[in-house]
């Protein structure tokens, strides 16, 4: 009924840092680009019987911790489902990435920073110019900003040569100081199961 643009107004500012945007070489602009635009839906056919009640159990557990954050059940789960998707197809840890969205925006869809960066992984709107068709409102899009937060989290990690201290403080233009790494993995341990 209000639109998005009141709503906006009366969302609380995350406290994510202020990520740098960094010359990319066509390569790597080429190579993120197509990782951000395969629009592949969270889909889960697990065919192993272990791994698919390793998910269940996942889902289970992560679905009671994150209760308080999202009462409703179907969000909830559609969070959890599209986390693990995003997370997995970057090759990023699960509880990793829900410690990152912890720090960076508690949990809050519509959350903005006070340097711009948007949603739950509070991904920055340059990187919507570089990388997508440059309508950062798509940021507030669940599988958008999953997707776009990943691809980010896995390229800086690529970039630190797998150094996670220093790809998370990249993540948060924050590089090479240790608050905001140390906060990312005191807020992971408490995801992992």
């Amino acid at each position: 009924m209000w639109g998005l643009p009141l709503l906006l107004l009366f969302q609380e500012r995350a406290s994510a840092g202020r990520q740098l945007e960094e010359p990319l070489i066509d390569t790597v602009r080429n190579a993120l680009t197509a990782a951000v635009e395969q629009r592949a839906p969270p889909v889960h056919e697990i065919d192993d019987p272990a791994v698919r009640q390793r998910y269940q159990h996942w889902l289970a557990v992560n679905g009671q911790r994150l209760l308080r954050h999202k009462p409703d059940a179907r969000a909830r789960r559609e969070f959890l489902q599209t986390l693990w998707y995003e997370s997995h197809r970057a090759g990023l840890e699960t509880a990793l990435v829900l410690g990152l969205i912890q720090v960076e925006s508690n949990f809050r869809k519509f959350a903005i920073s006070s340097a711009g960066a948007r949603g739950y992984m509070q991904v920055m709107p340059f990187w919507m110019r570089v990388l997508g068709d440059g309508d950062t409102s798509r940021l507030f899009h669940l599988q958008t900003n999953l997707r776009f937060g990943c691809v980010i989290l896995r390229h800086y990690l690529d970039v630190e040569r797998g150094d996670l201290f220093m790809a998370l403080g990249r993540y948060n233009g924050s590089r090479g100081l240790p608050a905001y790494p140390r906060s990312v993995l005191e807020a992971r341990s408490r995801w992992q199961v």
